[in-house]
């Protein structure tokens, strides 16, 4: 567990090159795995300023793969700061609309979407929790017409880690800098399964496992699933025709991609109405910059009537008043507490990576592909199914090796899922 973050000004930032062979690996990575990346596909990439040795190596496969158009937007932590540091108050209620906007088309037009992580997980946490917040809301706003194509799952996109110093002197603050990267460059590697000897082969064998997974919860149609664990009795109701997901998946435009590298969960959508019990967190969740820790919520009739935090209590209520969907679920999924990120040891203070080492619940935005048919339903149409609608989709974890899961049918009948944090079936 980590102390207190120190001020982003105390990091010092040492230029340390990344191995070629790792960044040249997870280029392949993204543009085959991830992406799968069609010839004469447009590329839309973000990037903060730390990750651009592998964006770089990204654009150089994507074209070597065909790639039509690769664009790059680049977010950058001096920038980002200066906002919170001399920006007038007004400007924390506003957010390009222009720009996601911008980005939508390029979906409609047929373009993949890239996002690349490595920044600070910490650089907001001494700012005033009020703008940080102000500034999330307006851009969740602003970013919908982006996010909806997305979440409808209507193209091939993926989220990649880079190896950053930044990001590695948060996860190793005892470590010197060097020492600190080497360590977060071998947890990638090994969680991206980049220590195998054709990693491309070894993701198609770990998609076939999660996609057997996947066809037992999918034929077994359960009607809800009971978390039992210290702090945790917790009932989650199914969406009404909701499907299972995991690993590689097909995209409405007939693409089949990995939305996550690393990914080892299996995920559904929860009914937004039908959520009972009480859940205590058993990682710290990162949330744009904040670290919230000691999650414990209750919820009545779907909805989290009481939430607290040992840390980041402010930040965690901002986030659940960001709107009526924010206090509901949009997702709930399962993960071993074997899974290679869980077996790292190592908390990355990152969604991307700390979702896949536990069993988690999301706030928020539920998917519409999780819906039979949701690619034809309208708003409404999902919301009767159960799903839930929110600007935000923060997802944070509940799993652990003391974890059991019942799959519970509609007739009361209880099967059990996972015990001690495993799967019971093979």
């Amino acid at each position: 567990m980590m102390n207190d973050a120190p001020s982003p000004h105390s990091l010092t930032i040492p230029d340390i090159g990344v191995d070629p062979g790792l960044l040249n690996g997870l280029a392949r990575l993204a543009v085959h795995v991830g992406l799968n990346l069609q010839p004469g596909q447009d590329l839309v990439m973000t990037t903060p300023t730390c990750a651009l040795p592998l964006a770089r190596a990204i654009t150089a496969e994507a074209y070597r793969a065909g790639a039509g158009l690769v664009t790059a937007l680049i977010s950058d932590r001096d920038m980002m700061l200066a906002r919170f540091h001399h920006g007038h108050d007004a400007s924390f209620d506003k957010a390009p609309e222009w720009l996601y906007k911008g980005m939508a088309t390029a979906y409609e037009n047929g373009a993949a979407r890239l996002a690349l992580v490595g920044e600070d997980p910490f650089l907001l946490a001494q700012e005033d929790a009020s703008k940080v917040g102000r500034a999330n809301r307006a851009n969740a706003a602003a970013y919908r017409p982006a996010l909806a194509p997305i979440a409808g799952f209507h193209i091939n996109w993926s989220i990649i880690p880079c190896p950053t110093l930044e990001w590695a002197q948060r996860m190793f603050p005892d470590h010197p800098p060097e020492a600190a990267f080497n360590l977060l460059a071998q947890a990638i590697a090994l969680t991206a399964r980049l220590d195998h000897p054709d990693p491309v082969a070894a993701w198609t064998a770990h998609n076939e496992t999660l996609a057997r997974r996947c066809q037992m919860l999918n034929s077994a149609r359960f009607d809800s699933l009971q978390f039992k664990g210290p702090g945790t009795d917790l009932r989650v109701g199914l969406a009404q025709g909701h499907f299972w997901q995991g690993g590689a998946s097909v995209a409405r435009n007939g693409v089949r991609c990995n939305p996550n590298i690393p990914t080892e969960e299996v995920f559904t959508t929860p009914h937004a109405a039908r959520v009972d019990g009480y859940v205590r967190a058993t990682k710290p969740l990162s949330h744009h910059g904040s670290l919230i820790d000691g999650i414990e919520m209750r919820f009545e009739a779907g909805r989290a009537v009481e939430a607290r935090a040992a840390r980041g209590g402010d930040v965690l209520r901002d986030m659940l008043g960001t709107d009526d969907g924010a206090a509901r679920l949009g997702e709930v999924a399962l993960v071993p507490h074997s899974s290679p990120v869980s077996q790292s040891g190592h908390l990355f203070f990152n969604t991307l990576f700390d979702e896949n080492a536990a069993s988690h619940i999301a706030m928020g935005q539920c998917y519409a592909s999780c819906l039979e048919g949701g690619d034809g339903l309208s708003k409404e149409e999902i919301s009767a199914r159960g799903g839930n609608e929110s600007l935000i989709h923060v997802d944070w974890m509940i799993g652990s090796g003391q974890m059991d899961v019942d799959g519970l049918k509609a007739d009361g009948e209880a099967v059990a899922l996972m015990r001690a944090g495993e799967w019971v079936t093979p």
